[in-house]
């Protein structure tokens, strides 16, 4: 059974970009994307625009994973053509490529670890220190983990949480971050101007909206899941982080093809140097990775996700409000 470093090395056969297919996922994805936005602005039938507006927001999904590979220098490296489409994409999605590659990284190096900044991260908590916490302490770690954030991500997330706070905590460093953000409103005023309210709301603000409200149910659920593990700094390894806090999210084919199979985020963890396309691959060669922790986007496992608010040493797992009065019971009995 292969573990650690040898696990490592048995996925490297599949960090092997396939250049014409990167560069056919990404040219076909961005070609449909600017199809699918151009239909909801110019199509008369409300119907077939609103549908186009839906497509437009699986299609910025599937684009932002592709993107976020890019960024892991995973496929399209030295490509001078891929890298202005993703910087313009970048702005475009609100998302300043440079303080997404350095947050993308730092979770990347530090996910799964109790002690650390949660830069890059949905923020975790033990029991004991929630417990100790002030009132205003735990309002703040319990409101970025609650569902109200995810749904409204395009404003909280992303608007604020990757542009407005970056620029006023080091406006010098991180001046993309409000250029992104007048460039974003301007899109927003031209399309008012030119085409009118229902245009900017289909074509724009409805994509944005859904697209963000996914990319962050997605990055939360890919983390924070039932058995999904959490370890002190000085026992934690980059393996077990991938393995055993990193979930396998199984979709349906469309779903599987509209986030870019980061659903495999198990495996991603382990080797970001695999192409999204082959994810799938690596996964069906080796068989640890078929032992991977699960979930779904079926109710009952959004709402079994979105129930765990902290991490308990004692029972070695995440619980929610529910468990720790229980808890809290048995100790005062």
């Amino acid at each position: 059974m292969l573990t650690g470093k040898e696990l490592i090395l048995a996925t490297k056969p599949f960090a092997k970009e396939i250049r014409w297919k990167s560069w056919y996922h990404m040219l076909t994805t961005f070609i449909l994307l600017v199809a699918s936005i151009f239909g909801a602005i110019y199509i008369q039938n409300i119907f077939l625009r609103i549908g186009c507006s839906i497509c437009t927001a699986a299609l910025l999904s599937r684009f932002f994973i592709i993107f976020h590979d890019y960024q892991h220098h995973t496929i399209l490296r030295k490509s001078w053509l891929a890298n202005v489409i993703f910087t313009v994409f970048g702005a475009y999605m609100i998302t300043p490529p440079n303080i997404w590659k350095r947050s993308h990284d730092h979770h990347h190096n530090h996910n799964a670890k109790l002690f650390s900044a949660s830069i890059g991260s949905f923020p975790i908590m033990t029991r004991q220190k929630f417990m100790e916490a002030s009132k205003g302490e735990r309002f703040a770690y319990l409101a970025v983990r609650h569902p109200v954030n995810m749904f409204f991500a395009y404003f909280t997330t992303f608007m604020y949480g990757m542009c407005v706070q970056s620029f006023l905590s080091s406006p010098r460093r991180h001046w993309d971050s409000a250029v992104v953000l007048v460039i974003h409103f301007s899109i927003a005023a031209f399309l008012v101007v030119h085409f009118g309210w229902l245009t900017m709301f289909l074509a724009f603000f409805l994509p944005f909206f859904l697209s963000h409200m996914l990319g962050a149910y997605l990055f939360y659920a890919q983390h924070n899941f039932p058995g999904a593990t959490f370890k002190k700094n000085v026992e934690w390894t980059y393996t077990d982080a991938a393995l055993e806090s990193s979930s396998f999210m199984e979709l349906n084919p469309v779903m599987r093809w509209v986030t870019a199979n980061i659903g495999f985020h198990h495996i991603h963890h382990l080797n970001s140097k695999i192409p999204f396309y082959r994810l799938p691959e690596a996964m069906a060669a080796i068989p640890e990775l078929q032992k991977a922790k699960k979930t779904t986007l079926m109710p009952t496992d959004i709402v079994a996700c979105l129930r765990l608010k902290v991490w308990d040493d004692d029972l070695g797992r995440m619980i929610g409000f529910k468990d720790m009065e229980n808890k809290g019971k048995l100790v005062r009995a």
